[in-house]
């Protein structure tokens, strides 16, 4: 996925979960994080970043913070990119899923099943899976980690998609690193040990943790590789 209106800028700090101060072309503006983790090892003061502008005169910020320099490489902190990169990973062949086997015929966002609401629905043929997307932005010695802070909303999800494998459905929680370079992802055990147990608890019964590392470059950020999960 690509964004427009690109430009580079520096953090300063971050008052709240929503808003960052940045240097722009502009001078000293509030802009907004489209991220509402932690992130404090990527928001550093001074740190290197890229702002989308908006020219929209109703929006409140005029910028929103999108990616992150850390050691080098770029981070894509948008929280709304993973379910993006997903789909057009399926669509263009760069992400496929181990047991649906052929083309897919139906890939639909926001399917509602029991009481979850997940991701994504997929068909192709006579199978059928549930998926849940999970962005991350963590990285520690090349070892990706998810959650960075307790998540209680994604163990409800795993659990969703536990009772989804148990009637027959396929299940997959697939983790979209959105930054390039790390070995494996593994669950934060030390930030929140419930959502590892969930994690592990949700492989035995059949639902597949995947994940893939992406390609960052300044405006742009796609699905490149495959890389573990360890449990």
């Amino acid at each position: 996925m690509t964004y427009e209106n690109m430009v580079r800028g520096v953090f300063i700090s971050r008052p709240n979960r929503f808003i960052a101060l940045c240097e722009t072309p502009e001078g000293v503006c509030r802009c907004h994080v489209k991220n509402t983790g932690r992130c404090r090892e990527l928001l550093l003061p001074g740190t290197p970043v890229w702002l989308q502008h908006h020219e929209q005169a109703a929006r409140k910020t005029a910028y929103s913070l999108i990616q992150v320099e850390k050691a080098g490489r770029l981070v894509n902190m948008d929280s709304q990119a993973p379910n993006k990169i997903f789909r057009e990973g399926l669509e263009n062949g760069a992400i496929r899923l181990p047991g649906m086997e052929g083309p897919l015929s139906l890939i639909r966002p926001e399917t509602v099943f029991g009481d979850s609401r997940f991701d994504f629905y997929l068909e192709s043929g006579d199978q059928k899976a549930f998926v849940e997307v999970k962005g991350v932005t963590l990285e520690e010695e090349g070892t990706a980690r998810f959650p960075d802070a307790p998540t209680e909303r994604g163990v409800k999800h795993l659990r969703g998609l536990m009772e989804a494998r148990r009637q027959g459905y396929f299940a997959y929680a697939v983790f979209i690193i959105q930054m390039e370079g790390t070995l494996w992802l593994e669950p934060n055990d030390r930030t929140h040990p419930q959502f590892g147990d969930a994690l592990r608890q949700a492989a035995k019964a059949g639902v597949v943790p995947l994940a893939w590392g992406c390609e960052v470059s300044p405006g742009a950020v796609w699905a490149r590789a495959q890389v573990p999960v360890w449990l």
